[in-house]
This record gives C-alpha cells, structure tokens and sequence, in this order.
C-alpha cells in the first residue's frame, strides 16, 4: 500500500507511526469510538466486525500483513467514529499513524495526499465489488470468493494447501449467507475434492482451483 509513495516520504511516514503489539481476542478499536488514527497491518490477522439493526454482531472482513484500517481518520481535523470493531484473531502488530501526524505529514509534504487518494480509491473498489456481489452473485460464488481472500490473507503466495482457521459461522458472515447454506455449498467443494473440513478449520486443498472459481 505504501508504495504509491517515493522512498523518502514513505520512510518519513513510517518514522511518525508507533507499533502497537496485540494479543489474540485484543480489541484494537471499537464500533463508535473515535476514530483518530490509521493502523498498517504489519503482523498478524484481525476481524473487522460490526453491530446489525437487530443487535448481531456480523464480520465484514478479514484483514492480515500489508493491510490497513481507520482511513477515514486522515480526513478531517475533527476525527469521525468508527464504524466497525476490529478484533485480533491472533497476536500481531500494526503500525499506528495518528490523524495529527499524518496532517502534519501532508504540511510537510503534498505528495502525502496521493497515499490517501489510493487508500480511498482502494476501499471504494472494494466496497463497490462488494454491493455487486451481494446483489448479484449467488451464494456459491461469494463462498469461493470470501475462501480466495482467506487464502491470501493466511497463505500469502502458497501453492499448496492453505490451512484455514476459521468455523463455518465466520466464513457465513463474511460471504453474507447462514450456516446451513454455506456448509452446503462446502459439502459440494469437499465431493469435487477442492476443500477439507475439520472442526474450526477450512483447508483449501487446490488454491488456485479455488481462484479460477472466485473469478
């Protein structure tokens, strides 16, 4: 993500960030709080979680190294509030930028903006894939969509399998169907020889089978 950024001003960025170590079910930040600083995701993997209407509590994400979140907060003087929890799967670290520095960073230097300019222009593409997705797509692909994803936030370029360790409950809230549904779309991805299912986990056995249906 930082490299849209000259070498220079990204070790300038880097330099005004604070690392933050978290532990497994660590809440980093929470739904309503304000939101006064950008986390860069350098180790570990993170639930993106939010509140429904009805009182449930649904993931929307799954965040791993080289990801980020709480852009919004580079926006204004007066800071937004969030609008998600982000909860450790694992321990980690990110790298924090608070609101204030990075204004003070975009003073110092203007190419800063064209950081926030991908950072948002990113998460509009992913949003907008998204919408489409749940409007459109039906639940099957979703499913290998959301695996292709975990793939690559658990087993980076791996070739092999990828061990996943996530329940079946997780991955419906990520691909927005219930548990039956989705274990039946894993039940037909087990028949043809392209999943394993053990009890909290998810082995994609061929990845890139998996890509080519996440298409």
């Amino acid at each position: 993500m930082l490299s849209t950024l000259p070498p220079a001003e990204r070790e300038r960025l880097l330099a005004s960030t604070r690392p933050h170590r978290f532990g497994r079910g660590e809440v980093l930040v929470r739904e309503g709080d304000a939101a006064e600083s950008l986390h860069l995701v350098e180790d570990g993997r993170l639930a993106v979680r939010l509140t429904t209407a009805s009182g449930d509590n649904a993931t929307l994400n799954v965040l791993g190294p080289g990801d980020w979140f709480g852009e919004l907060s580079l926006l204004d003087e007066r800071p937004p509030t969030r609008s998600a929890t982000v909860v450790a799967l694992e321990p980690g670290l990110t790298r924090v930028l608070p609101g204030t520095a990075f204004a003070e960073l975009r003073r110092r230097n203007p190419g800063a903006d064209r950081l926030l300019l991908a950072l948002m222009a990113r998460r509009i593409e992913e949003l907008s894939a998204r919408l489409v997705e749940a409007m459109y797509d039906a639940l099957d692909r979703r499913v290998h969509r959301r695996l292709a994803d975990l793939v690559r936030v658990y087993g980076s370029e791996a070739q092999g399998p990828v061990s996943l360790p996530v329940t079946q409950e997780l991955l419906a809230e990520l691909a927005g169907g219930t548990r039956p549904s989705v274990n039946q779309v894993l039940q037909r991805m087990v028949h043809e020889g392209c999943v394993e299912l053990r009890r909290g986990r998810i082995t994609v056995l061929d990845p890139h089978r998996l890509a080519v249906r996440a298409r």
